[in-house]
C-alpha cells in the first residue's frame, strides 16, 4: 500500500503529483520564495535547532524573502516576470540540517536520554 502512495505523491510518475507540483513552483515564484520558507519554526523545535545551526548569510536571507513577500502580498503586487524566472523555489537549503537534526534526536531517544528541548505552552 505504501509503495502505491508513493507512485501517486512522485512527480515523475504521477501527473497529478507533478501538476500540483508546477502550481506550487509558480505561486512560489510569484512571491520569490522558496519551499523550505514555508516551515514554521515555532511549530516544530526541530526546524528551530536547524534553522539555528545554519549560517547567518541563508538565515538572513531567508528573512529577506519572507518580508518581500510579506510587503508584496500587502500590496496585492507579484515580482516582475524577469525576477520570477530567476526564482528556483524549490532549491533547498534547509533538509540537509533537518535531517541532521532528526537524526540525532531520534538517536538521543534510542539512547534513553532526554530531549535537548522541551516545548513549554506559557
Amino acid at each position: 500500500m505504501s509503495s502505491l502512495l508513493q507512485s501517486l505523491l512522485d512527480p515523475k510518475k504521477s501527473w497529478l503529483a507533478s501538476l500540483h507540483m508546477k502550481s506550487l513552483t509558480n505561486r512560489l515564484r510569484k512571491y520569490g520564495l522558496r519551499y523550505d520558507d514555508l516551515y514554521d519554526p515555532y511549530y516544530d523545535l526541530d526546524i528551530k535547532e536547524a534553522l539555528n545551526r545554519l549560517p547567518r548569510e541563508i538565515v538572513d536571507a531567508r528573512h529577506q524573502r519572507l518580508k518581500r513577500a510579506i510587503d508584496l502580498s500587502m500590496k496585492h503586487e507579484y515580482l516582475p516576470e524577469d525576477l520570477q524566472k530567476m526564482q528556483t523555489p524549490f532549491r533547498s537549503y534547509l533538509q540537509d540540517m533537518l535531517a541532521l537534526v532528526k537524526k540525532e534526536n531520534a538517536e538521543r531517544e534510542a539512547l534513553g536520554a532526554l530531549p535537548l528541548y522541551q516545548r513549554t505552552i506559557p
